[in-house]
């Protein structure tokens, strides 16, 4: 039974090589018959050339031959080298690989239609060198040793018939042995592969470092033979030597040094891609690398430490070797510029791409790991530190390579504030530090980390100094790396509650005089171009309002935030430093927060009255003061957010001083009283019209601010309606009373007040868009005249006739004929005086509604004396606006009326 399978075995073998065998006889015939062909169809168009001899093996072939002989292929031949090789060269420089391409992957379809036997070959031959050994496991045929040495001689005649394919036929694809030699030789080197993992992982023969070391070797034959035969043999051998453990199979307690098989495999893949440049062999060596080396870490938990190194390690072959540096020197422009100008700016050399790539992934690895014990946290956080370390210093002369250093400086920040977010077993450590013995060591961690950050903003730092472009980008990511990591801290960690707040703020103050430092060098340096020592600034300041953050109470937070804003603005002024706007831009938007949202105005409404004054008022100061020392300089930006920002600062203390002195009168408050409501409808306008007022800065953040101002608006006239409706004591029997005497009341504050405030402040806006502002001015006039007939109301009803159920009296309603009359005369003498037909119109309706009135209202309601005085006021102003008319037209007439006597 055995013998019989042995036969079937060799049977099956053989099928390969037979099918390998036929197809060559098969290409031979068909390249003699398009040779005829090609000699018919020259005889048919009388070219008299001379014809091949019969002997002759590999007639010159007609043009004709060349373009039927051509076949789609989805990479270049592999031409041996000539004289013309520099010429080639030159030409793959001038022109970037780009591997993921549609016309590539099309040829790659056709190719593979055409061609699909050498792969099937190909595959054949490699599963049955591994199948040889598994076969000899499963039926016990021969000893281990002697199964590994077959397998290793099967792979050696593979490779050995492919090299004699290769010397005496060729491997181009005009000769007839077309990519067999890279099918035969391809296919011998994953069996060596496979002959040696098996001789670990299914017999354990060999030890770890003899397997790597054997592996190093096969390694070493397939660079060789890569360099000489075409792409085929590198995607086989790639393949099946990534599949390879997979396919052998066996246990192991710790397979961790399959990742040095993997990376060794990577490294073979991009040795020979370095020398040929077909580019796309490259990225099948990475990406059989990560695949492989993530299904490993899958299948086997254990080894994720493996894993991460590997991973590591990868990004940095895949940035090394294909440049074939050891300083890696990258050239060309960054993925970054490509992306910023794509019209402009090439896309980056091959491999930057391929870099880029890798990092990307060895920093998404890294930074997305979950740490299951406090070792892997610290790998992770050493590794990620290495990548940057590795772009700070080892990357330093490749250009190319300068903005890859975000990728694991942002990777780092996320994985400490993840871990710290998801209770991570180095939080868990951290917190229980002085939870069992509060006499215990005190815990390094986030003195460690913001000891890294430092140090890694003190390299970037570095960097801009001997950079010599990006200068000022470099000193960005040196004044930003190390409070972020430290914000991230602050974020995940919450330090203050395990080593207390004044000595988690001395880490942020420690930062802060770094940054100051950082400042001063560069100011020394720089002369009058002080962009990096502003940026320096920046930082420092951020770092001890965050700092202020930690220590200080909600009050004294907001008031360090406005003294920050100063002394932003106060740099500015004293060393000229135009960056100093970003953070006022900052520091104003967090300031109106806090005033408004956190803790923000129901803060305000309940703290005492002593200190919400000294929070806004301190804010309304501190923006009247950096607007002031901002006036001398040319800060349009700057000095509009501040101004902005006072007006509307001072208009909410002055709101929330009358609500908090009403409150102590009446029994509402500032949600069910109609001078809370105005006053809240005021609060929120003023910031609507803070961000209309900085319409005039223009740029993206307008749309931002159209949406501030439209949510602001809707707040300010949502309480407005509530006052006008709900809590109106005309139409309200249960309202909140009217306070105050007559004209000084309450209605003045729920509805005079906001119309003041949206008159004024279209007024005041000079560059408001027109329909906003013609929008003011109509609610400004209604809610004025309401204002107007409320207060008339309650000069003749007092506060306990306000609702209208009581009726209307005849001197009130005598009144308000007499106030119409007067308001259409004021209007209409202004019209005549300004010359404008708007107001001409509106006081010609407020007179026709006064004159509706009389006749409809006035005659059937009014008796007696006051029937005749409201007809007669009527009549007469009715005779002087007239006569007031025509004096008016005959004044402005460029030719006067002749006299009637003439």
């Amino acid at each position: 039974m055995e013998s019989l399978l042995v036969f079937v075995g060799l049977i099956v073998l053989a099928i390969p090589v037979t099918l390998i065998a036929l197809l060559v006889g098969q290409s031979r015939l068909r390249r003699r018959v398009e040779q005829l062909e090609a000699q018919i169809d020259a005889l048919a168009s009388g070219d008299a050339t001379v014809l091949p001899q019969p002997e002759q093996e590999t007639p010159a072939p007609q043009p004709a031959a060349e373009e039927k002989q051509s076949r789609p292929a989805p990479w270049s031949a592999p031409k041996r080298q000539e004289d013309n090789s520099a010429d080639a060269q030159d030409a793959d420089v001038s022109s970037p690989a780009v591997v993921f391409r549609h016309d590539r992957f099309a040829a790659l379809g056709a190719w593979l239609r055409e061609n699909w036997f050498y792969v099937v070959s190909a595959l054949s031959l490699a599963l049955a060198g591994i199948f040889l050994v598994q076969y000899g496991v499963e039926n016990g045929l021969l000893p281990p040793a002697a199964r590994v040495f077959a397998a290793l001689g099967f792979g050696a005649v593979l490779i050995l018939a492919g090299e004699v394919l290769r010397r005496k036929f060729g491997d181009d694809e005009e000769a007839a042995t077309a990519y067999l030699p890279s099918v035969f030789s391809g296919a011998g080197l994953v069996t060596l592969f496979g002959a040696i993992l098996s001789a670990r992982q299914l017999y354990n023969l060999i030890g770890a470092e003899t397997a790597l070391t054997g592996m190093v070797v096969i390694a070493m034959v397939g660079l060789v033979l890569g360099w000489f035969h075409g792409p085929l043999l590198a995607a086989v051998g790639l393949i099946g030597a990534f599949a390879a453990p997979f396919l052998v199979g066996g246990a192991s307690d710790n397979p961790s040094w399959l990742y040095a098989y993997f990376l060794l495999v990577a490294v073979l893949g991009l040795g020979i891609d370095t020398v040929r440049r077909w580019a796309w062999i490259s990225v099948l060596a990475l990406f059989g690398a990560y695949a492989a080396n993530l299904l490993l870490a899958t299948s086997a938990p254990n080894t994720e430490p493996g894993y991460l190194i590997a991973a590591t390690v990868l990004a940095l072959f895949a940035t090394a070797i294909p440049v074939r540096r050891i300083w890696p020197d990258h050239a060309g422009p960054m993925l970054s510029e490509m992306i910023r100008h794509p019209k402009v700016r090439p896309w980056p050399e091959f491999p930057t791409r391929l870099a880029v790539g890798a990092i990307a992934a060895s920093t998404v690895i890294l930074s997305w790991h979950w740490a299951d014990t406090e070792a892997e946290f610290w790998l992770g956080v050493s590794l990620l530190s290495a990548l940057i370390l590795a772009l700070l210093l080892w990357t330093k002369d490749a250009p190319a390579l300068q903005d890859l250093t975000v990728l694991p400086a942002a990777g780092l920040v996320f994985f400490v504030a993840s871990h710290g977010l998801e209770n991570g077993a180095a939080l868990y450590r951290f917190a229980e530090a002085y939870a069992e013995t509060p006499e215990a060591d005190y815990p390094m961690v986030v003195t460690v980390l913001v000891a890294l950050g430092a140090l890694m903003s003190a390299l970037m730092a570095w960097r801009s100094f001997t950079a010599s472009q990006y200068r000022a980008v470099w000193a960005g990511g040196a004044a930003l790396f190390a409070p972020l990591l430290a914000i991230a801290l602050e974020i995940g960690w919450h330090p203050a509650l395990v080593i207390g707040a004044y000595p988690w703020a001395l880490h942020a103050i420690a930062l802060a005089v770094l940054m100051v430092v950082l400042a001063e060098r560069f100011a020394r340096v720089d002369g009058d171009d002080r962009m990096r020592a502003a940026l320096a600034t920046l930082s420092a300041l951020s770092c001890l309002v965050f700092a202020c953050v930690i220590v200080l109470s909600s009050s004294a937070l907001t008031v360090a935030l406005v003294a920050s804003v100063v002394v932003a603005a106060a740099l500015d002024r004293r060393f000229i430093l135009p960056p100093m706007s970003w953070f006022i831009w900052a520091g104003v938007f967090t300031v109106t927060v806090r005033l408004v949202l956190d803790p923000g105005l129901d803060w305000a409404n309940s703290a005492p009255v002593l200190e919400m004054a000294m929070v806004y008022g301190a804010a309304t100061l501190g923006f009247v003061a950096g607007w002031w020392l901002l006036r001398p300089l040319k800060r349009p930006l700057a000095a509009l957010l501040l101004e902005s920002a006072a007006w509307a600062t001072a208009g909410i203390l002055l709101s929330l001083l009358l609500l908090r002195w009403l409150e102590g009168f009446g029994e509402g408050g500032a949600d069910n009283s109609h001078w809370g409501l105005g006053l809240l409808a005021v609060i929120w306008l003023l910031l609507a019209f803070a961000q209309v007022q900085r319409f005039g800065l223009g740029g993206k953040l307008n749309y931002l601010r159209y949406l501030l101002a439209l949510f602001f608006a809707a707040h300010g006239l949502f309480y407005l309606m509530l006052a006008l409706a709900d809590q109106n004591p005309l139409l309200n029997p249960n309202a909140d009373p009217v306070l105050g005497p007559p004209l000084l009341n309450s209605i003045a504050i729920a509805y005079l007040l906001p119309a003041l405030v949206v008159w004024g402040f279209a007024w005041r806006i000079r560059e408001m868009p027109k329909q906003i502002m013609q929008g003011s001015y109509a609610a400004a006039g209604v809610l004025a005249a309401v204002w107007l007939g409320l207060a008339i109301r309650h000069v003749w009803q007092g506060a306990g006739g306000m609702y209208e159920g009581n009726g209307v009296t005849q001197p009130e309603l005598y009144t308000y004929t007499l106030v119409l009359l007067m308001i259409g005369a004021a209007l209409f003498y202004q019209s005549l005086a300004r010359r404008s037909d708007v107001m001409r119109k509106a006081g010609l309706a407020v007179i026709g509604l006064a004159v509706a009135k009389v006749f409809l209202i006035d005659i059937a309601g009014l008796g007696g004396l006051i029937r005749v005085f409201s007809l007669l006021a009527l009549g007469l102003a009715l005779a002087g606006l007239a006569w007031l008319n025509r004096w008016a037209k005959l004044r402005h007439s460029l030719q006067r009326a002749e006299p009637l006597d003439h």
